[in-house]
């Protein structure tokens, strides 16, 4: 198991108790409800706001034109976002690819729009989030999450379970579903 740095358990006291809200969700036994509820939405997916309806637990693709295995373009400190978010440690920014917005302008063309980036593991992904939090980072920074929000729910499990405990970013393109924010509340 990786051991954070002491300026990232400094960062990560977000409660009274120093528990985030998903480790105080998963010690009462509530995270795994929330991300079999993610996985179902999948079925006929309607995780962001555009419901195309298709099943991805299947392989199906629909407008975001993400597969069923959560690809990543990369994942390091950033520090290009607001300063309240980057600190000295950096953003623990982790890039999907794919996007359900899909815009002509998009700053990050060929990660939004044509997929760039290796399909990895829930684990792998876990072992990110771990990795940001021992350099130093002063969260977990999600960039484009909406359409692999299930995936993201289950690799923060394991990862929480390993010890993470920063602060989660969920930084989205601006347009999301209030049922999908209630299972990320």
């Amino acid at each position: 198991m990786l051991v954070p740095t002491a300026q990232a358990q400094a960062t990560a006291s977000t409660n009274d108790d120093g528990l985030p809200g998903y480790a105080k969700l998963e010690q009462k036994g509530l995270l795994p409800k929330r991300v079999d509820r993610a996985f179902e939405i999948l079925d006929a997916c309607s995780l962001c706001p555009r419901q195309c309806g298709v099943n991805r637990s299947a392989g199906e693709k629909g407008y975001c034109r993400t597969p069923r295995r959560v690809s990543v373009y990369s994942a390091q400190p950033h520090f290009g976002e607001e300063m309240s978010l980057v600190g000295e440690g950096g953003s623990g920014t982790i890039f999907f690819s794919h996007c359900n917005l899909r815009c002509d302008f998009c700053q990050n063309w060929p990660i939004a729009n044509q997929g760039r980036g290796d399909r990895i593991s829930d684990e792998e992904r876990a072992d990110m989030m771990l990795r940001r939090q021992c350099i130093g980072c002063h969260n977990i920074n999600r960039v484009t999450p909406t359409q692999v929000m299930p995936d993201i729910l289950t690799a923060t499990r394991i990862a929480c379970n390993q010890g993470l405990r920063l602060p989660l970013v969920y930084n989205t393109s601006g347009s999301e579903r209030v049922e999908i924010l209630r299972i990320l509340d």
